[in-house]
């Protein structure tokens, strides 16, 4: 057996005084059936959920907060559905300027909301209304108007759990998306970009439109069709507006070529 130099033996008790070694001890102390390589994992572990949740002062800005969400990549029926930190711009000098120049605040709310929702897409997770409204302290049923105006007035959809994985009652995206391929004539391909969709659902919205007008025009009714497809009612209803719609827009092009 090889003797330890005097380096190791002078400066090996050292790395006992760094975080990670220092987690390990704690854990075989307390978690007595842990052994070492356990230990030390589950300290890589917990070290990196600190880093990943608490990050250095310098990386936000002025008027930013750190949040946790969802992650988008999830299933939000999963049982252990993981959450991602994002920095969210609660207030920008944008904002400022806006208001400086004469935008109203409720116009300046749904800017900022649309930022919001865009941030924590783009940092792989999913800002919810409840979540938004919470640190913005205001009702819920207030964000959601705000948001909608926004959508509406910008012909988007935000991403948020209720528009991506059908979280609540927000649905208006499958309409939406049906609505700007069949009615605009927009590559389905385009679309699912613009409303932050896959092409696979957007395909799947095609899909079950198409299969409610075909039932549509053996039998109008909202339950029967659903009890055939399986659609959800509140959808079956969204699609037949569409299709009566789309229905008189055809009489009124018939009327005016005769």
């Amino acid at each position: 057996m090889i003797a330890p130099s005097y380096n190791q033996k002078h400066y090996r008790p050292a790395l006992k005084r760094f975080l990670h070694p220092i987690l390990s001890a704690l854990f075989q102390r307390e978690l007595t059936r842990l052994g070492p390589m356990l230990a030390a994992r589950l300290a890589t572990e917990v070290i990196g959920l600190f880093e990943a949740f608490c990050p250095a002062a310098e990386h936000l800005q002025p008027g930013q907060l750190l949040w946790t969400v969802p992650d988008t990549n999830t299933s939000p029926h999963a049982r252990h559905r993981p959450l991602v930190p994002v920095i969210l711009t609660l207030t920008s000098p944008e904002d400022a300027q806006r208001l400086s120049q004469g935008v109203t605040v409720p116009d300046n709310l749904q800017q900022a909301l649309a930022r919001l929702f865009r941030e924590a897409h783009a940092q792989g997770g999913l800002l919810s209304v409840r979540d938004a409204a919470l640190f913005l302290h205001r009702d819920q049923g207030y964000i959601s108007r705000f948001r909608q105006r926004y959508e509406t007035k910008h012909d988007c959809i935000l991403p948020h759990p209720g528009s991506l994985q059908d979280v609540g009652s927000t649905l208006s995206h499958k309409t939406q998306a049906v609505r700007k391929v069949i009615f605009e004539r927009k590559d389905p391909a385009a679309v699912a970009r613009e409303i932050n969709h896959t092409q696979s659902s957007v395909d799947r919205y095609l899909r079950d439109y198409h299969r409610v007008k075909t039932l549509h025009a053996v039998n109008p009714d909202p339950v029967f069709i659903h009890q055939c497809t399986n659609i959800a009612k509140h959808v079956v209803r969204q699609y037949i507006k569409l299709i009566e719609e789309q229905k008189q827009l055809d009489e009124k092009k018939s009327d005016k070529q005769d």
